[in-house]
């Protein structure tokens, strides 16, 4: 379904494959549930490369790593690496899609995780980047919907937040798109 793929954006997606995705999640979290270790990425490692701030995200994907039996690595602070010495970023994306199966990135410029999947081999997922977007985020927001509410189309939705600069509102708003609610409110502060 997304082996091999990237993850650069939920506009990326259509509602179909949104829906397998959370068909394969159900069953994983039933296995998971169960007791039932899951190794399917037995012998595959995943690099994080966040060149910003995060701790929910970084988190979940390098605890999702384990948990489906394979193994990450994280990109050094900046101070610690290359960066510091000037490496530009298509050589980092480089250096670590040698190193992985997969890059997770998070980065402050909008368009580092597309151009990253341009420069690697390997699949890229967008941890955040920019004020665009934050697919992942968007996928679990929806997840969640459906999960706790048994569904997400024709609901009445609310989102509040940052709603120029704040990439994972952003991206749920596109997502609804594929999901029209009945009514969403949006809500910024001034």
């Amino acid at each position: 379904m997304l082996k091999g793929r990237d993850v650069i954006s939920i506009t990326d997606f259509k509602r179909s494959e949104l829906e397998r995705l959370f068909e394969e999640a159900d069953l994983m979290l039933e296995a998971l549930r169960g007791g039932r270790g899951l190794r399917i990425l037995e012998g595959y490692v995943m690099v994080t490369a966040f060149f910003e701030p995060s701790t929910r995200t970084k988190l979940s994907f390098q605890t999702a790593m384990l948990r489906l039996g394979g193994s990450y690595i994280d990109l050094p602070p900046e101070h610690a690496s290359s960066r510091a010495k000037g490496e530009n970023l298509a050589d980092t994306i480089r250096m670590l899609d040698s190193y992985a199966d997969v890059i997770v990135i998070r980065h402050r410029l909008e368009g580092a995780a597309r151009f990253a999947a341009e420069v690697a081999e390997h699949p890229v997922i967008n941890g955040g980047d920019g004020t665009r977007d934050h697919p992942t985020q968007a996928m679990i927001d929806l997840y969640t919907l459906r999960r706790a509410l048994g569904r997400i189309q024709g609901l009445r939705v609310g989102v509040l937040g940052d709603l120029r600069y704040g990439r994972a509102a952003r991206s749920f708003i596109l997502a609804l798109t594929l999901y029209p609610p009945e009514i969403l409110y949006l809500t910024s502060p001034p």
